[in-house]
């Protein structure tokens, strides 16, 4: 499972992203880092807006609340959301590797 940290009001985690996918979903884990499959291609960060979106979406957040840390010209990024803490976003993870 993927290890979030908590540090102070936000929370950090890893992902792999996978571009040009046929879908946008959490498909499992590599190591510690969520595996992200994203329609968008790699191309003008539209990869990483559509990794923001949809983790927005995911943990019920504000865009705003989602950056990318490290890893912007990656497909290995370290995610940080604002706003929550690592408990609820490890049960929505969870939730989200059971489907």
């Amino acid at each position: 499972m993927s290890k979030v940290i908590q540090r102070g009001d936000s929370v950090t985690f890893a992902v792999k992203v996978h571009p040009r996918a046929k879908r946008e979903r959490i498909s499992g884990t590599v190591g510690d880092a969520l595996k992200l499959e994203l329609t968008a291609p790699p191309i003008d960060g539209e990869a990483n807006d559509a990794c923001v979106k949809f983790l927005s979406d995911f943990l019920k957040v504000p865009r705003s609340s989602v950056t990318i840390a490290a890893g912007a010209n990656s497909r290995n990024k370290v995610i940080r959301v604002s706003g929550v803490h690592a408990n609820s976003v490890e049960l929505r993870i969870a939730e989200a590797l059971k489907t």
